[in-house]
């Protein structure tokens, strides 16, 4: 992401209702796990996911982070999360096996998706589960995608197909973000046509608290949702696999 950008990022990731929200799930769903299972958080900025699980109760040596900036790598550490590297989530060289791996918002910004997918499989343990979010619908490209360096945003076909040619067996597939499509949409087009973005670093990360706070329990209770329903749309996409390949029954969905 640009440099501007990621300061931003750096500054606001911990309360910004996007990111908290995602993090509550994520944490939701690691909920019933063993406290002594290994994580790996691909692109984990500062570590705060990581630091909540470890407030949730997982061991912190078992918790472990990559990321390519090493100034989220400095903060991570200084989050205490001592197992965090700066690598290239394109070709992640750890010698360890995970039970879990975590990827949020990051595969997009992968030049070789199908590559990285390859070679996040083969960090998984047998039987160990990856959970992959990504941006959704190109329709939604924006100043905003930009400064994020991305290279792609993704359909749920689209991200099922390439997480199952690449050795995965598809667990859950929903969007995300449901609630906030439809304005989310109309503002990009807007901005498109008419905002001038060009010394615009910040993309969408908007601090304003009492909104941040509405959005926030808004998509928690979207969250809430997503425990018996997969939405239509969304922001964004997610598929939570198994490390295996794909069998075509009820149980894969």
């Amino acid at each position: 992401m640009e440099k501007g950008f990621e300061k931003k990022y750096h500054e606001i990731e911990e309360e910004h209702f996007w990111f908290k929200s995602r993090r509550n799930y994520i944490r939701k769903l690691l909920a019933n796990y063993p406290k002594d299972v290994s994580i790996l958080d691909i692109g984990c900025s500062s570590g705060i996911l990581l630091d909540e699980l470890k407030q949730d109760g997982f061991a912190v040596e078992n918790l472990y982070g990559v990321d390519i900036s090493p100034i989220a790598i400095e903060n991570c550490k200084k989050n205490g999360i001592d197992n965090a590297y700066v690598m290239n989530a394109q070709h992640i060289d750890l010698q360890k096996k995970f039970d879990i791996v975590i990827a949020s918002d990051c595969l997009e910004h992968l030049e070789d998706d199908k590559s990285a997918l390859k070679n996040w499989n083969t960090l998984l343990a047998t039987n160990g589960t990856i959970m992959v979010f990504v941006p959704a619908f190109m329709s939604l490209w924006s100043h905003h995608d930009k400064v994020n360096m991305h290279y792609r945003r993704y359909t749920l076909p689209e991200l099922k197909t390439k997480m199952e040619n690449t050795g995965f067996r598809i667990k859950k597939a929903s969007f995300w973000n449901f609630f906030l499509f439809v304005p989310v949409y109309i503002f990009r087009k807007f901005e498109t046509k008419t905002k001038d973005t060009h010394h615009n670093t910040d993309g969408d990360l908007i601090e304003k608290p009492f909104g941040n706070y509405l959005l926030t329990q808004l998509i928690n209770f979207e969250n809430k949702l997503l425990q018996v329903v997969n939405f239509p749309f969304g922001i964004s996409v997610f598929c939570i696999a198994k490390k295996g390949a794909s069998q075509k029954n009820k149980e894969d969905y």
